[in-house]
């Protein structure tokens, strides 16, 4: 039994033990993997800047199998992976140090501790914060950071750490002809070549955008995406990539070719593809693309990755990964970073960043869009409902069309080989109709996300100050409330949904609004809701009292009578029948219940109940005098 290591991190402690049959390898030549007799194969090209690979040998050999590596003249370094009790998620020690010194230690008593536990001094943060690095002299560095833990001086020491991040993308199954299949921009109601029915409207209204833009927007807007897998030949990307950057490697060679990454090409397509004649069409087909290649949940790694964005003027980053798993949630130091990107890039108008909600179905989101400046993003589908697998949490802040009912189509690397255990075209397209060589369908909040990224780049096209505040608080005021009134709370937000699905016309006219410093929209201009966001507005009732009789359907509960109102009116639009609301005390507070129709059979009220269903609105058939109660 290997010996446990316990580490701080941003929730505790980790107790981590060795892998007993994974080690990670940087070497100065590509083929020591490939040729050693003692490795079985690469597991993970980079991970923490090692090469993850899997011995031959198992247990206990491991060990002296790393040993006898290390010693050979083309391996720089070799380190043992580890895995927390009770998850087979391999973790790997960058070799960094994170060290925090008690108020009054001096640099060079600072100095004095490194040299005992031979690290190198690689970045100062503060009067007494650094980050070192190990040496060939120095521990393990979840040793030495484990033994400074211990150290008089020492207030801090956390070891950088890396694990591989979840891709958010849903593969389903599997030109510019394919313009007629992306819904998401103008949704018909329909596949032009298969047999299925779509949701007229449920888009994000992105040709309505262009259209009230004049433009497509603008090629002075760079959006990054970081992610792996980017085919920079992809006619799609033709004449638009600038400053492609590879994490793994340091160098501007952006991994390309390998199986198992291809997730950054679609993400990135949807995104900014060209309109050049051909492929699709990306929601801001103007803007630049960055190419930002080698995703990491090292902090080391983190902080690179957005003060690249912040020295390189990215004006939007967009990140479709990161991690659900509980034990691995962002210390402070990965939140400041991100902070920093999204208070200081743009030259103090912030970078826009957005993150993708994730793909498990859970209650919580990733934890990377948990943070509070980063706009996340989940799911909806074509037919405008919640995608069943986008998760859901208080920190949701859109959603935006993607799979769930019917995919979107997205580009496809060259080296991309579909999905798993499908045959013939069903590897990139659900119906096995291949529409393109070069494209695939394509879902998933990591669908999502880059979609929404194409709706700020849109913003700021029509309004470069917006500062990456302003865009969020567009993207929330400005979304579509679809699913059911009751999903959402007093303040209009919905776990499910966030505040609402995306509507890039309307961002974009908010956007062109504020530039032209024009004042709000007169309420004879607004919606009841928009009025009651602002805290304002002036409404006209027709109030007659309603007999504690006869049946209607009703659709949910309100604390906030602004909500009330904002469903009354909504409703009456929809269906043209009279609303009844009922009021009642509930432990002490007032509560409002609304009930569609007032029917004298049941029968009548169960029809409506059928039709409300059909229509989106989920309710419940109620006898009015129970309302009473």
């Amino acid at each position: 039994m290997s010996k446990k290591i316990i580490v701080k991190s941003a929730k505790g402690n980790l107790v981590l033990k060795k892998s007993d049959k994974f080690v990670g390898l940087k070497t100065k030549k590509k083929n020591v993997v490939s040729k050693s007799p003692s490795i079985n194969k690469s597991a993970i090209p980079n991970l923490g800047g090692f090469e993850v690979v899997e011995m031959k040998a198992k247990g206990k050999e491991v060990d002296n199998e790393l040993d006898n590596l290390r010693k050979d003249k083309d391996v720089e370094l070799g380190t043992h992976v580890y895995h927390v009790e009770g998850s087979d998620k391999p973790v790997i020690p960058t070799g960094h140090i994170y060290i925090s010194f008690h108020e009054g230690t001096s640099e060079e008593e600072q100095l004095i501790v490194l040299d005992e536990y031979s690290l190198k001094l690689i970045i100062r943060k503060g009067k007494h914060k650094l980050i070192a690095a190990v040496t060939s002299k120095s521990m393990n560095p979840l040793k030495v950071a484990a033994h400074m833990q211990q150290y008089p001086l020492v207030k801090f020491a956390e070891p950088d750490i890396d694990i591989p991040l979840d891709s958010y993308a849903t593969l389903v199954a599997p030109d510019d002809t394919l313009y007629t299949h992306q819904w998401h921009l103008d949704n018909a109601g329909f596949v032009i070549d298969f047999n299925k029915r779509l949701k007229k409207g449920a888009d994000a209204k992105i040709v309505d955008a262009w259209n009230r833009l004049g433009n497509r927007g603008s090629d002075k807007i760079t959006v990054a995406v970081i992610d792996n897998g980017f085919d920079l030949s992809h006619p799609d990307f033709e004449g638009k990539v600038v400053g492609p950057f590879d994490f793994w490697s340091n160098s501007n060679n952006v991994l390309q070719g390998d199986a198992r990454f291809t997730h950054g090409t679609p993400c990135a397509s949807v995104a900014v593809a060209n309109m050049n004649g051909s492929g699709i069409v990306g929601v801001a087909p103007n803007a630049k693309f960055m190419p930002l290649s080698g995703t990491s949940f090292s902090l080391f790694a983190t902080e690179q990755m957005f003060q690249h964005c912040v020295d390189n003027n990215v004006d939007i980053v967009s990140c479709s990964w990161g991690s659900t798993d509980p034990q691995f949630d962002l210390n402070q130091m990965k939140k400041d970073a991100i902070a920093n990107a999204v208070k200081n890039g743009r030259n103090g108008k912030g970078c826009v960043v957005l993150y993708a909600a994730g793909n498990e179905g859970l209650d919580y989101l990733n934890f990377y869009s948990q943070h509070p400046d980063v706009i996340a993003v989940g799911a909806s589908t074509s037919q405008d409902e919640h995608a069943f697998y986008s998760n859901s949490g208080e920190q949701l802040t859109v959603v935006a069309p993607s799979n769930g009912d019917w995919p979107l189509t997205a580009a496809r690397a060259w080296w991309d080989d579909g999905v798993n255990g499908e045959v013939g075209n069903f590897r990139f397209w659900r119906d096995g109709n291949a529409r393109s060589p070069h494209h695939k369908h394509f879902g998933g909040t990591s669908a999502a996300t880059p979609l929404v990224a194409g709706i700020c780049a849109l913003m700021l096209s029509a309004n470069p100050d917006l500062t990456a505040k302003e865009v969020k608080q567009i993207l929330m005021r400005t979304a579509d409330k679809i699913g059911n009134p009751s999903d959402y709370d007093a303040n209009g937000h919905s776990v499910k949904y966030g505040y609402g699905r995306v509507n890039a016309d309307r961002a974009v006219a908010e956007a062109i609004r504020m530039k032209d410093g024009a004042p709000p929209k007169p309420a004879d201009e607004m919606t009841i809701e928009e009025m009651i966001q602002q805290g304002r507005g002036i409404f006209r009732f027709n109030v007659e009292a309603q007999k504690a009789e006869g049946y209607g359907v009703q659709i949910g509960a309100y604390a906030k009578y602004g909500n009330v109102l904002i469903q009354v009116e909504k409703l009456q639009k929809k269906f043209k029948l009279p609303i009844v609301v009922s009021i009642n005390e509930l432990h002490g507070k007032t509560v409002y219940k609304i009930v569609v129709g007032s029917f004298k059979n049941i029968s009548d009220a169960k029809s409506l109940q059928k039709q409300m269903k059909n229509e989106g609105v989920v309710g419940f058939v109620r006898a009015i005098e129970d309302l009473l109660v």
